[in-house]
């Protein structure tokens, strides 16, 4: 009487049922989310804060629920509004992003406010950043990326000051 499989019958059906377990694991947990044409406004001497830009997109509904960087103490996502006359800029606890839709962060909308520098960001360094994205089953994918500082007067339009909060009010 025969109880085990034969080792080739073994060796045949490995590669599918590893296969099979591997897409059971990975693939309803990461959004992949795509980070394109991440940077960073380079900041002056004594600069205390500055902001990051990029356009994201998942192909599931997820949000960004946090950033961080060796190079800023705080790090929070912020969006700007208009008050009457006033333009206003507030932390975010989440940024959605909906299936298939770029979401643009850029000065003047919504952006990664980047404060307590731990030094000046100048145009042609590279600023490391972990984004953590959260899914509607609450499990994580973490997306680590590497933005280009730019000169101040970068892609900014009427927001130069920005980096340095300018008049803003949170």
């Amino acid at each position: 009487m025969k109880l085990l499989p034969s080792l080739s019958v073994v060796r045949a059906a490995l590669p599918a049922a590893l296969s099979a377990a591997l897409l059971t694991v990975a693939g309803p947990v990461l959004a992949q989310v795509t980070v394109t044409a991440p940077w960073v406004r380079a900041t002056v001497a004594q600069q205390s804060s500055t902001g990051a830009f990029m356009q994201l997109k998942s192909p599931k509904p997820v949000k960004l629920v946090s950033v961080t960087t060796p190079a800023a103490g705080i790090v929070e996502v912020h969006e700007m509004t208009m008050d009457g006359q006033v333009m206003r800029m507030r932390a975010v606890p989440a940024l959605e992003l909906p299936a298939d839709k770029m979401v643009e962060l850029k000065p003047g909308g919504y952006h990664v406010m980047l404060m307590d520098l731990k030094g000046q960001v100048k145009a042609g360094d590279t600023v490391p950043l972990t984004l953590v994205f959260e899914g509607a089953d609450q499990k994580r994918e973490t997306v680590q990326v590497k933005a280009t500082v730019k000169p101040l007067g970068a892609a900014a339009p009427a927001m130069d000051e920005h980096g340095g909060h300018g008049g803003h009010q949170h």
